[in-house]
């Protein structure tokens, strides 16, 4: 039996059969949920693998790329963040950070104020968890060396070469030169008009709008308000709609919008291969599209995860989210203690809105080979039904 064909000028610009792009979520087990099992399964069944790069130190993200590599032949991606240095670092801590590795813990929890140890405090009394040892809180870590990681996976990019590489956040301006003479192609996710005239301007070879209802970092704009306008913006360049795919009906609304592909992460998540929890899976299932909420707690960006103690007692406490980093010193207390305490209910688990359609685990080639199939009979209906109801006179 033949293959579906489902092309755009996108897919045929990134060697790839179908429309579909993985999103490359870092956020899940360790190493993030889009790990090499999803990333090559994706691939393979004709669409886009992008690895979540976030969270994965030097070693892994090398461990990782040579994974793939073994699974799969076809053309896959790496999604990096782009964070700014920690806010309230002098310019000397924050080049000792990037040349000399993290500080301690407690060195950085100065540069805290004090009301948000006593949340941590009162929330962890009443969660019933035991305070973790400063030395155990990885958020302080990651806070610090973000910018030092973030520059070590773009040089393994560059050497390594996998097809794309996409900012998950911030601009790879600085970047795309290098990229681009290692033949790699650029993406670039914005979450509304202003933040994609400026990646466009840097120079990136495909725009990822994001909406409002998609999982892990995003932004206030909806899907459908938000995607036009950034197809108007930044012509020619392609556009990828993100946010709320999560059947075939949906990828054929944004080839009706405009976009040449969509970045699906919560309907991936819904797979064997996806590099989350048991918990995860349990919760996502179990999950409406009311049980998500989007909040800073955990980043100090908004970002969207399903609903828990953690992030309603922060959305009570009345506190203002520090800048990227600073917030990780503040969240990553709280995560030590529920690693420690193995309460997996209350991690972080990303999600979309469009998690109330997710109501079974199957394959990622199954998920990937129904999007196109109800895509292609959704777009071949509506071509059949304009022939009688909106012919022109």
């Amino acid at each position: 039996m033949a293959r579906p064909v489902l092309k755009t000028p996108l897919t045929e610009y990134l060697g790839i059969e179908y429309p579909i792009i993985l999103a490359g979520m870092g956020a899940g087990n360790e190493g993030g949920a889009a790990g090499p099992e999803l990333v090559a399964a994706v691939s393979e069944a004709g669409g886009l693998g992008v690895l979540g790069g976030t969270g994965r130190d030097e070693e892994s993200f090398l461990d990782a790329l040579a994974e793939i590599r073994k699974l799969t032949r076809r053309p896959f991606g790496v999604d990096v963040l782009l964070p700014q240095p920690v806010a309230g670092l002098t310019a000397a801590e924050e080049m000792r950070g990037i040349t000399e590795g993290p500080a301690s813990p407690r060195d950085l929890k100065s540069l805290v104020d004090q009301r948000y140890w006593d949340w941590t405090d009162e929330l962890l009394e009443k969660l019933g968890l035991e305070k973790p040892p400063e030395e155990e809180n990885r958020g302080a870590a990651n806070a610090y060396s973000g910018m030092r990681v973030s520059e070590a996976h773009i040089r393994n990019v560059i050497k390594e070469r996998p097809a794309v590489l996409a900012a998950g956040l911030g601009s790879p301006g600085p970047y795309v030169k290098d990229l681009h003479a290692a033949g790699i192609k650029v993406f670039g996710l914005v979450g509304n008009v202003k933040t994609a005239r400026r990646v466009n301007a840097d120079g990136v070879d495909v725009v990822v709008a994001q909406g409002h209802e998609a999982g892990g970092h995003t932004g206030r704009v909806g899907t459908f308000a938000l995607v036009p306008q950034v197809i108007d913006a930044v012509s020619p360049t392609p556009v990828v709609l993100a946010g709320g795919v999560g059947s075939g009906r949906h990828v054929a609304a944004a080839l009706a919008l405009g976009a040449q592909a969509v970045w699906v992460g919560t309907a991936f998540l819904a797979t064997p291969e996806a590099n989350i929890t048991d918990e995860h899976r349990r919760h996502l299932l179990a999950s409406s599209e009311e049980d998500t909420r989007v909040s800073r707690v955990y980043s100090g960006k908004t970002a969207r995860a399903f609903v828990n103690p953690v992030i309603e007692s922060w959305e009570a406490s009345g506190l203002k989210a520090l800048p990227m980093g600073a917030q990780g010193l503040v969240s990553g207390r709280i995560n030590a203690a529920v690693r420690a305490a193995r309460r997996e209910d209350l991690s972080m688990h990303l999600g979309g809105q469009i998690a109330g359609m997710m109501n079974q685990i199957r394959p990622a080639h199954v998920v990937l080979e129904e999007l196109v199939r109800e895509a292609i009979e959704t777009l071949g209906e509506l071509q059949a039904q304009s022939k009688v109801s909106f012919a022109k006179g």
